[in-house]
């Protein structure tokens, strides 16, 4: 194996550590009504990104079906 494949194959495992990682994410969502908005955030802690998205959109849903207006989530 010469030096450049062993580089990649270190680079490729240091991206999956980094990107495998459980962080807080803060979900922020909009609701417009109106003339008006209103920002809520909602702190999803230690979680994959993944999971971090699907939670924000169960906020988004939530907020669709419980609230007048329209509104919109991220991360």
């Amino acid at each position: 194996m010469n030096i450049s494949r062993i580089a990649i194959v270190v680079l490729l495992a240091g991206l999956a550590t980094f990107t495998s990682c459980k962080k807080n994410y803060t979900c922020t969502c909009t609701t417009v009504v109106g003339a008006a908005s209103v920002k809520v955030t909602h702190d999803i802690g230690n979680a994959y990104f993944s999971d971090a998205k699907k939670s924000c959109n169960n906020y988004q849903d939530q907020a669709n079906n419980s609230l007048p207006g329209g509104t919109t989530c991220g991360l």
